[in-house]
């Protein structure tokens, strides 16, 4: 993969994708952190796709106005946990602490985003097992493994072998919404494709997950926005 920047007000950043199955050129803005794919076609210099992609330049300025911009967490930052928003203090003793408002993190202010990361992926492991097992135990199927990435394209996984992978950052999401995307990726152990027998599958297992799902579509996105030094 490649980038480059077009220029004007504001600039815009492109990654390039070379594809040999891609037909025509097409861009893709992401609806999760606002990223600008540039995708080109076997055949296709990148010269004619950037041409393409300077024609399209006020389309990408419309769909990106408005997105939050990224925020390095850090002490005396907000942060969402939960769904609940917490501000980021310095605390004492050897763990992080959660209380009203707030989230201590002690140790060195500039090892507070490490230590909070750490954190809040040994709870989302906590939470979203308890979730995949609730609702495997409705199911009556087992799942084979449950890990934790850092995915932009999507929120969760079920491989063919029954292996769950979520993204850690639905630990910011609130509870119903991470429970959502368990029941979703639990379904899929029933289901392998998301046909309308899936989706009885998901309302069978959480009957109000329109709302949860509307909510990770809406809200989903900003979750990318916070950074924790890498």
């Amino acid at each position: 993969m490649g980038h480059h920047m077009l220029t004007g007000n504001p600039p815009v950043a492109l990654t390039l994708r070379h594809s040999a199955r891609a037909r025509r050129i097409s861009l893709r803005v992401s609806g999760l952190d606002g990223r600008v794919t540039l995708t080109i076609p076997r055949g296709v210099s990148e010269a004619e796709a950037l041409a393409f992609a300077r024609s399209r330049a006020d389309w990408l300025r419309g769909h990106l106005e408005g997105r939050p911009g990224q925020m390095v967490v850090g002490i005396g930052c907000d942060l969402p946990v939960e769904g609940e928003i917490l501000r980021i203090v310095p605390g004492s003793g050897r763990r992080v602490q959660r209380a009203p408002g707030q989230l201590c993190v002690p140790g060195p202010e500039e090892s507070a985003a490490a230590r909070l990361e750490g954190w809040l992926k040994a709870r989302a492991r906590d939470r979203l097992a308890a979730a995949s097992d609730h609702y495997v135990g409705l199911l009556g199927r087992r799942y084979t493994r449950l890990t934790l990435r850092d995915t932009r394209s999507r929120w969760g996984s079920c491989s063919a072998s029954g292996a769950l992978s979520y993204s850690w950052r639905l630990i910011l999401a609130p509870p119903a919404v991470l429970d959502y995307v368990a029941a979703h990726e639990v379904a899929h152990l029933a289901q392998m494709n998301h046909s309308p027998a899936f989706w009885a599958e998901v309302a069978r297992l959480m009957p109000e997950y329109e709302t949860r799902r509307a909510w990770l579509r809406r809200e989903g996105g900003a979750l990318h926005r916070y950074r924790f030094g890498n």
